[in-house]
């Protein structure tokens, strides 16, 4: 893929989810050269941030022309000071890439080296180590960012090949050179929101992931209690306005459409009426976590829209300090670098995967409640009642895990503290809230995967197997080929992980 200018969340999908190669544009190299060799001019004899002054609240400091370059190697080992777990691979290269993208803009002043070397560390599949700890999102994620630049001056430590060496072993087995920094390599990197970006990069696509596996699942279980049509019809739907309702109203019928177990209301409540009927048999309406699903799941689709718009411009932005401007030959000091945008998206988007996760929490307990579905047995037990288990035992997995996603979900966008003697006195958490938001999600996978072995056991108990839908007998087909029907007692967590496994796998919406 040759990158010039705007860069799709589906072209970060392609690099970082698929390996497509990277190539840069003539006019890409072009602009970033342009900007760097007009700094280099303008810069002399002005007093520019980050090129002749010290950082953060040292500003008012004059470096001398002779420290210039040594400043900047000196913020980059100095803010390489992050810790707790490192960020999982395809995280890293998402912000790799965000951070090529932004510098690329020309707005940087960078060297072309830095862009240059980032290309072939993301083909190569050379992971810079970068811990999850350490940013405030308000410079943008200035510990994260460090640790990549570090890798970028041959320092550190990068995963290679499955292993954690240190950068310089690398660079000599691949024939890469470092880059020498130059006028303010070290805070264009540092400076700018791309590591909470690229974190949010890939939320945003797990997220679509789990959007779509929810609402396959809650398709699954309307067949399963063979749920009337009309609370997913596109009459009903369309007196609502929200284009997220609508489109899971509309995906719902779609993935129905060839179902022998929906039933339409009017062959069923609106005939056959015996006036003398005290107790209807016939369910009038269905609980909430299967009647109001379009309603639910709505806002979910809605929100990662959103969330996706936000991410797409953020890459697309420059988002360091100072920003250069060719064009009208100045450069302007300000704080493009804030993550506040990011940060908010993250906590939404939390919010609303939570919500997934206790509508899925809800869907399994009415499958394994049989006093309120009254057609299954107990925890969908297949065996012998009383002397086996069935569901039992994993159903407090899914109820503890929601109830973590529950507690994860309260705001880090609100949770600024002052620091950096008070400088930085507002700042975003943005990391933060990307990194827990992960954590809200992978919770998620881990209580459908629940719910969906679960669905399946009820299949097999009712005998639906030849009545489902086709996205419904596909669900099940796959499933089978990992766990079988089972009526009698065994160790689940092997077959939880690889139903797991198999959802992470699976498009999104």
């Amino acid at each position: 893929m040759k990158i010039n200018n705007f860069l799709k969340l589906r072209d970060f999908q392609k690099i970082i989810i698929e390996n497509e190669k990277i190539e840069l544009d003539e006019v890409l190299l072009s602009r970033v050269n342009a900007s760097f060799h007009f700094l280099k001019e303008f810069s002399k004899n002005k007093v520019i941030y980050g090129v002749n002054t010290g950082f953060g609240p040292m500003a008012q400091f004059k470096i001398s022309d002779q420290d210039t370059y040594q400043l900047q190697y000196n913020l980059i080992r100095s803010h390489s000071s992050g810790m707790g777990n490192p960020l999982p691979k395809e995280e890293v290269k998402a912000s790799m890439l965000a951070r090529l993208n932004t510098l690329s803009l020309g707005n940087s002043g960078v060297n072309e080296s830095v862009v240059l070397l980032l290309k072939e560390l993301i083909n190569r599949d050379i992971v810079p180590l970068i811990f999850e700890h350490g940013g405030v999102g308000a410079s943008g994620d200035l510990v994260q960012l460090a640790h990549l630049a570090l890798v970028l001056i041959g320092e550190g430590e990068v995963f290679y090949k499955g292993e954690r060496k240190l950068t310089k072993e690398v660079f000599e087995s691949e024939g890469l050179e470092p880059i020498q920094v130059e006028i303010r390599e070290g805070l264009a990197l540092m400076n700018g929101t791309s590591v909470m970006s690229g974190i949010g990069i890939i939320n945003a696509y797990k997220a679509s992931q789990l959007t779509e596996i929810s609402l396959k699942l809650s398709c699954a279980i309307n067949e399963i209690v063979q749920a009337y049509d009309d609370h997913f019809s596109a009459s009903l739907n369309g007196t609502k306005k929200h284009s997220g309702q609508q489109n899971i109203a509309r995906k719902m019928r779609e993935y129905l459409a060839d179902s022998k177990l929906i039933r339409k209301r009017e062959e069923h409540l609106y005939t056959h009426f015996e006036e003398q009927e005290k107790v209807f048999k016939e369910k009038v309406q269905e609980y909430y976590s299967l009647r109001c699903v379009p309603q639910i799941l709505g806002p979910v689709l809605d929100t990662l829209e959103y969330t996706e718009t936000v991410l797409e411009n953020e890459i697309n932005s420059a988002n360091d300090n100072p920003i250069v401007n060719v064009e009208e030959q100045h450069v302007y000091h300000g704080g493009n670098f804030h993550g506040d945008y990011i940060s908010l998206e993250m906590d939404k988007l939390k919010l609303v995967v939570t919500k997934l996760t206790m509508l899925a929490e809800r869907q399994l307990n009415y499958l394994l409640n049989y006093k309120i579905n009254e057609i299954l047995p107990p925890f969908v037990n297949l065996g012998k009642l009383g002397f086996n288990f069935g569901m039992q035992g994993v159903q407090f997995t899914a109820t503890s895990t929601t109830a973590e996603s529950q507690m994860l979900s309260n705001s880090m966008y609100v949770h600024s503290i002052p620091n950096n003697n008070d400088n930085q006195d507002i700042v975003s958490m943005g990391t933060n809230a990307a990194v827990i938001c992960r954590k809200v999600i992978e919770n998620a996978f881990e209580v459908l995967a629940i719910e969906l072995i679960t669905i399946v056991q009820a299949i097999e108990y009712l005998g639906f197997q030849d009545r489902i839908s086709s996205s419904t007998k596909a669900l099940y087909d796959e499933v089978r080929e990992i766990i079988p029907a089972f009526s009698e007692d065994m160790v689940m967590y092997p077959y939880m992980e690889e139903v797991k496994k198999y959802l992470k796998k699976s498009k999104g919406s």
